[in-house]
């Protein structure tokens, strides 16, 4: 792809999650969700993006094989038009928390927004790293349970069978989409450090070591809320008994 196409699809891309979010918003919510209809909308734009992204990069693997042996030069433009698309969101999703949220409250998404904006933009502009990129975008396949975790919460749903599933498939998939692919990715990184200039050697690294952090962190967070308090509770029920 071209820059005029790398544009074009990065700015249809914005448009089309503004698109998302618009008619998110005239579907039917929650009652509990009320209070906060723009982090309803948010989340459900988000959701879209983790169904789409999570399909779209499994596929340029499935149709691009040889992606996976070359992660520096080779790919397809149906990969680098993945990438475009997805900084279109990021942008997007950016954008959406400055207007809408307290600096306060979401600084630490911002940041990491910035952080892959920046690493897919040299990506896409260099047509350099593509398949790396991709690797990085199949952490969308736990996403969508994430997000998922998120709306049901929202939703009151925080106690049926439906979330416990949801929370089993979310943490299982963390593990293996999530923790796994960035240890791969720090992995490949070190492996193949004579290969990458300074500059994106130094961008990937500083990348890899948030994203992992801020993984590490979230990862402790869904296992205290999800699991551990649910064990204490039931605990103390049999005590009870």
């Amino acid at each position: 792809m071209d820059l005029s196409s790398v544009i074009l699809t990065t700015g249809g891309s914005v448009g089309f999650f503004r698109f998302v979010n618009a008619t998110i918003k005239e579907l039917p919510m929650p009652e509990s969700a009320c209070r906060n209809a723009w982090k309803w909308t948010n989340i459900g734009t988000s959701f879209v993006h983790s169904c789409i992204t999570a399909i779209w990069a499994v596929l340029c693997f499935f149709l691009h094989p040889q992606m996976a042996e070359d992660l520096i030069e080779t790919h397809s433009v149906f990969s680098h038009a993945l990438v475009s698309f997805s900084i279109g969101y990021f942008i997007y999703d950016f954008l959406d928390m400055v207007i809408n949220q307290k600096l306060s409250q979401s600084w630490e998404l911002l940041f990491h927004h910035m952080v892959v904006i920046t690493c897919f933009g040299l990506s896409v502009l260099s047509c350099r790293y593509v398949g790396f990129a991709v690797v990085a975008l199949l952490v969308e396949v736990n996403s969508v349970f994430l997000h998922l975790r998120q709306m049901l919460r929202m939703a009151n749903n925080a106690g049926g069978t439906p979330y416990r599933v949801n929370s089993m498939i979310n943490l299982g998939t963390y593990v293996i989409f999530r923790i796994n692919t960035l240890a791969w990715m720090t992995r490949w990184l070190v492996l193949n450090r004579d290969n990458v200039p300074l500059l994106a050697y130094t961008l990937g690294s500083v990348g890899m070591a948030i994203m992992t952090a801020m993984n590490i962190v979230l990862f402790y967070r869904l296992l205290r809320s999800d699991f551990l308090k649910s064990s204490t509770r039931e605990a103390k029920k049999e005590k009870e008994m």
